[in-house]
């Protein structure tokens, strides 16, 4: 993953994309996953990590129309990015055994928060090593065993010392989404928490966060949307990005 200056006009028009997608594109981008891949486009995806910018993976702003609780709009800012790495401290052990079928290629991850700087989410892209079958597979099993809803896996946040983010560790995760690709060998997950370090007694997952009537503090507090809707507009760009990255010139 290539870090450094960027053009403005470049992150500009990730940002814009991602924004014109709008509050409709909750979840949709991951329904529109099914079905097998070209085994060309499959492999040219599973390279993006190391040859697509970092300001296109992890867009500096992240607008998202009707993404918060209630409809509300949402504006997230990225205040870090790790350096990309494997996956050995990335996960708690029983995620990280669950994924292991898959392998790790390596592991990106970004942190953000919202534009009142009172709740933060790391967001990952977790590259593969897996072909369509294995992937298609771990999708099968999260899905039918209900595995991105277990409190025992869910993914770590990335802390970064001097931002928002510094005191954001394992004990201040309150909610999360996981979704395993088919399309393309990635892992894509969201874990959120408040910016001022509390301590989270009971986390929950995002989708029961954000279901009416939720009462949990997660939920009342929004944090569900925060994670499920910051991950489905980085995992939208991926997808963006990955098919120019597969289009053949006329």
């Amino acid at each position: 993953m290539r870090g450094g200056p960027r053009t403005g006009a470049a992150a500009a028009c990730v940002v814009l994309g991602i924004g014109l997608i709008g509050g409709a594109v909750t979840g949709s981008w991951l329904t529109d996953d099914s079905g097998p891949a070209g085994a060309g486009a499959f492999a040219t995806a599973g390279t993006l990590w190391h040859s697509v910018p970092v300001d296109r993976l992890f867009p500096p702003t992240v607008q998202g129309p009707g993404a918060g609780a209630g409809g509300a709009d949402r504006t997230w800012t990225r205040v870090a990015v790790a350096p990309d790495s494997d996956c050995a401290d990335a996960f708690d052990p029983l995620l990280r055994k669950a994924l292991a079928p898959v392998g790790c290629a390596r592991l990106l991850r970004a942190t953000y928060t919202d534009a009142t700087r009172t709740y933060v989410t790391t967001v990952g892209l977790l590259f593969t090593k897996a072909d369509a079958a294995a992937m298609g597979s771990l999708a099968a099993r999260f899905k039918n065993e209900g595995l991105a809803r277990r409190t025992d896996l869910m993914p770590r946040p990335y802390a970064a010392p001097g931002t928002v983010a510094a005191s954001f560790g394992d004990k201040q995760r309150a909610s999360w989404t996981i979704s395993v690709l088919t399309r393309m060998p990635v892992v894509v997950y969201a874990v959120s928490g408040w910016a001022d370090g509390r301590g989270v007694d009971t986390p929950q997952p995002a989708a029961d966060a954000m279901r009416s009537g939720a009462t949990s503090a997660p939920a009342q507090a929004g944090l569900g949307n925060e994670a499920e809707g910051l991950a489905d507009r980085i995992g939208e760009a991926l997808r963006t990005t990955a098919g120019t990255a597969t289009e053949k010139p006329s």
